[in-house]
């Protein structure tokens, strides 16, 4: 089974494109940046089991968990993003970091194995008692995921050997057995963790225990007639007044996907990232071919996982590729619940959020190759994800809402107590190349699948004799649609080769040299071997990059406006709309005004983009007092547009980059 973590190796961004620009700065600016952060904050060296003043905070006042709580991950990220950085360039500081780190770790592991800095020096009598939230399992997760990392790039079991150690502890520990606990994690991410240190190692027990944890969870009898969750806070002896603010009622669990079995949900519900890395999960069992491993009807899986991301694309995600509009709880609201800003019922939107969708996006390509997961995974990319991060690769955000307010004015921060978002960030743009295409190679056939378009290269063994295959694009994508293809490939080999025709494009494209026999599958135009064969430089010209006006669905309730060219969605700032004072609430736009494009260069950036311009008005009302409604209340008896004006778009993920008050808005008024 493959993955991104393992395919990025074959992908060289050698050209000049955005996600390179992107790249570079995480690769120049970013690893150190956060490196820095690891170390002031203390978490470089929680490792060392050294008693840390973060730790004398007054728990459980600072409910829902202590800020030290997710340290182990924040650490197991970064080691993970590094080691994907170096296999591209070699850096000496990185290099001495990780090999520190991970030498901490090793010395940091119990006797049986167990491995987590908040269970061994804070509350060493509190092992596995509070699965539901306080994250010993998620920070289990990481830590594989990093060691998998490591594993691949130093070509040791440095850090894979304690692991493997504690996975085996784990599994000992929760099964179906009388003697063991029937639990499952309050935030997934172990599951698609020992999923993947399953492909690499074969190690078994790490195969069945995320096969245990999926088909576990929400059983309503699990532990002594009990839903676990339940059990075990039976067991704390937890008072009512304990329990969390995010539980909007006592005993439900949809907060952490456990309220009923994964086949039995109907709709997505709960925390947004762990919805996400649970049906990532899911999605990557159902790749895995293990004889008497898999599940006992997993056309029943496959149907639930796909509801499950229909109900969240069609239903309950933004415009910008982002998921969560509840901040309370970090996630899902009501279908068609979709406020723009905070102040106007919610917009959360977390980077961790639209990443696990990319994550999920990816894994169902691989079962079913259709283009709508790989739309949805660039939209993710180049707004919700890239957004999350500013032009020198320092300042980042955990909430992504499409409109400011005073309370949340657009802007980055360099650090969270919470900063599960950059280090994330980080290990995804690492390993960005796994979700460009996929590859594959039989008996004299391979095939390429292309989901991304940028400037880059991939190359991958052919099979016997020591051949490889080749494929290069060379694009100036997001901004145009013209893709040029060379292939190389040894004539003993057919190639297939299929090309993504995103949505947006409507179908529109021309294939040059042109193909009469040419056929579009699922959303992808396949080039068959016939094809490849005599054409080895090839090109596509996608359709539909005009600037476009885009309206959200009529259940949604809203009467706006949003601009969109190719997969990039716009904004205005009052940087370039100085005049603004109100966070752009009151503008209003016209689907029949034109819209005028721009070649830009960022001023002290360097950063190449398409301005957006097009015409508005203020909405100008009279508010009055009105009896029906009572004293002190007004309404508006009219409504008028004041004079014309010039209004520019940039793209989202630009915002917060220039200077300004911080005023931003995606979707205005719609005239």
């Amino acid at each position: 089974m493959s993955n991104p973590q393992i395919l990025f190796r074959h992908t060289t961004f050698h050209g000049p494109s955005l996600l390179r620009n992107k790249r570079s700065t995480i690769r120049g600016n970013t690893l150190r940046t956060q490196l820095e952060q690891l170390r002031t904050t203390g978490r470089y060296h929680c490792f060392k089991l050294k008693w840390h003043p973060a730790y004398d905070e007054d728990f459980p006042l600072t409910w829902p968990v202590p800020t030290n709580l997710f340290w182990d991950s924040d650490v197991a990220k970064w080691i993970e993003g590094a080691c994907y950085f170096l296999f591209e360039e070699y850096d000496a500081e990185i290099d001495s970091a990780v090999q520190e780190l991970v030498n901490d770790i090793r010395s940091a592991q119990q006797e049986d194995g167990y491995l987590n800095v908040h269970f061994t020096v804070v509350a060493p009598n509190d092992r596995w008692t509070n699965l539901r939230d306080m994250h010993e399992l998620y920070n289990a997760g990481h830590l594989i995921e990093a060691a998998l990392a490591h594993h691949q790039y130093y070509k040791n079991d440095l850090l894979l050997e304690p692991i493997n150690k504690y996975v085996n502890l784990i599994r000992s520990t929760f099964g179906p057995s009388k003697d063991q606990k029937h639990g499952y994690p309050g935030h997934p991410e172990i599951e698609l963790a020992l999923l993947r240190l399953y492909s690499v190692t074969g190690h078994d027990d790490a195969y069945e225990l995320a096969r245990y944890f999926i088909e576990e969870r929400g059983n309503p009898r699990g532990q002594d007639g009990m839903n676990y969750f339940d059990w075990e806070e039976k067991q704390r002896g937890d008072s009512p007044w304990l329990r969390p603010n995010h539980y909007t009622k006592a005993g439900s669990h949809w907060y952490n996907q456990a309220h009923e079995p994964i086949l039995q949900q109907k709709s997505v519900e709960g925390h947004a990232v762990r919805a996400m890395y649970l049906l990532t999960a899911v999605a990557d069992l159902l790749c895995i071919h293990k004889p008497g491993g898999e599940f006992s009807e997993p056309e029943k899986w496959a149907e639930a996982v796909g509801r499950l991301w229909d109900n969240m694309v069609q239903k309950k995600m933004y415009l910008t590729g982002g998921i969560g509009a509840i901040e309370q709880w970090e996630g899902f609201g009501v279908d068609y619940f979709l406020p723009q800003g905070t102040d106007e019922g919610g917009c959360y939107a977390e980077t961790c959020a639209s990443i696990g969708v990319m994550m999920l996006a990816e894994r169902l390509l691989q079962r079913d190759l259709n283009s709508k997961y790989a739309d949805v995974m660039e939209l993710c990319l180049y707004n919700g994800v890239m957004t999350a991060m500013d032009l020198q690769g320092k300042a980042f955000t955990y909430v992504n809402q499409l409109a400011s307010s005073d309370r949340h004015p657009s802007q980055r921060c360099d650090w969270f107590w919470c900063a599960c978002c950059p280090p994330n960030l980080l290990r995804l743009f690492g390993s960005l190349g796994g979700y460009v295409w996929d590859f594959g190679c039989g008996e004299g056939d391979a095939f390429i699948n292309v989901h991304l378009y940028t400037w880059a290269k991939c190359t991958f063994d052919a099979g016997e004799g020591g051949n490889s295959i080749t494929l290069e694009q060379k694009s100036n994508w997001p901004w145009e649609g013209n893709i040029l293809f060379q292939l190389q490939a040894p004539l003993s080999v057919s190639t297939t080769v299929r090309l993504r025709i995103p949505g947006w494009a409507e179908g529109n494209f021309t294939l040059t040299p042109s193909f009469s026999g040419h056929k579009v599958e699922n959303g992808y135009l396949v080039l068959p071997p016939s094809y490849t064969s005599s054409h080895p430089n090839f090109s596509i010209t996608i359709g539909g990059f005009s600037p476009r006006y885009i309206t959200p669905h009529p259940y949604t309730g809203q009467r706006t406006l949003a601009l969109a060219k190719g997969p990039i969605v716009y904004c205005v700032e009052d940087f370039d709309n100085p005049y603004e004072t109100n966070h752009f609430k009151d503008v209003v736009i016209s689907a029949d005004s034109a819209i005028e494009e721009e070649q830009t260069v960022l001023e002290g950036h360097q950063e190449s983009y398409v301005k957006l311009t097009t015409v508005g008005w203020r909405r100008e009302g009279i508010e009055e007092p009105s009896p029906s409604v009572g004293p002190g209340c007004a309404c508006f008896n009219s409504e008028q547009l004041g004079r014309e004006r010039k209004l520019v778009f940039v793209p989202y993920y630009l915002r917060a980059n220039r200077g300004g008050k911080g005023q931003m808005r995606v979707g205005l008024l719609r005239k």
